[in-house]
């Protein structure tokens, strides 16, 4: 499905550069023409303007179709794409504004104010416009290499964490079997304190039976 999105955003893209080299191109004719034909071509380069206007508004919904990390480049190139047709626009508006017939031709000859009307100012605007594209591309190409850098080190923290995390659990783990092993001692010592306060209890109960016995054998012995 992305594949054919893509597919479809560069079908865009194909549409565009031949609807607005087509434009140029009319622009152009119309400040060499007067008259009827001049109107006629002034309506089809309307007709065109507004194709191509649709045309970047179906790019911008299929570039919007993507995730953001995937659709920054396309809408990239549609915002590239919105500024020439607004400079043809311009040119458009401009060309029907001039006088008819002789001043394009003085401007084809390089004669004329407005350089941008020729043919040779159009391929002038043509390659700015791509050269401006490909800056932008290599742009874009930096920003994905700064993604791809942040995700590593974003990853690599990830495992610094879990790695400490382990550390952490396996330290609680190591605190927990101290504990159990502290109670165990606990208890050993508390059965030792019993058994000592038994063996004391049957030792002064020896004692006291020994004197006891050495009391009565002295009072018989002195009594016989």
């Amino acid at each position: 499905m992305s594949g054919e999105v893509h597919a479809l955003f560069s079908q865009y893209e194909n549409e565009y550069c031949s609807k607005s080299t087509e434009l140029a191109r009319k622009t152009q004719m119309i400040g060499s023409l007067s008259g009827e034909m001049r109107r006629q071509k002034q309506r089809e380069a309307d007709s065109d303007m507004k194709e191509a206007d649709q045309i970047i508004k179906r790019m911008e919904m299929e570039a919007r179709s993507f995730s953001p990390d995937k659709s920054r480049s396309m809408l990239a190139k549609v915002r590239e794409y919105k500024a020439d047709l607004q400079r043809i626009r311009t040119d458009l508006q401009s060309a029907g504004a001039a006088a008819p017939g002789g001043a394009a031709a003085r401007a084809e000859l390089g004669l004329g104010d407005d350089y941008y009307q020729t043919s040779s100012g159009q391929r002038e605007r043509m390659l700015q416009t791509t050269e401006r594209l490909g800056k932008t591309g290599d742009r874009i190409q930096q920003g994905r290499q700064q993604l791809l850098e942040t995700e590593e080190l974003g990853a690599g923290i990830l495992q610094n964490l879990h790695s400490q995390r382990q550390t952490i659990t396996h330290a609680r783990d190591t605190l927990h079997g101290a504990d159990d092993n502290i109670a165990k001692s606990r208890r050993i010592l508390a059965g030792m304190s019993r058994r000592i306060m038994t063996n004391k209890v049957v030792m002064f109960g020896i004692i006291g039976l020994l004197v006891a016995a050495i009391i009565i054998v002295i009072y018989f012995k002195i009594k016989s």
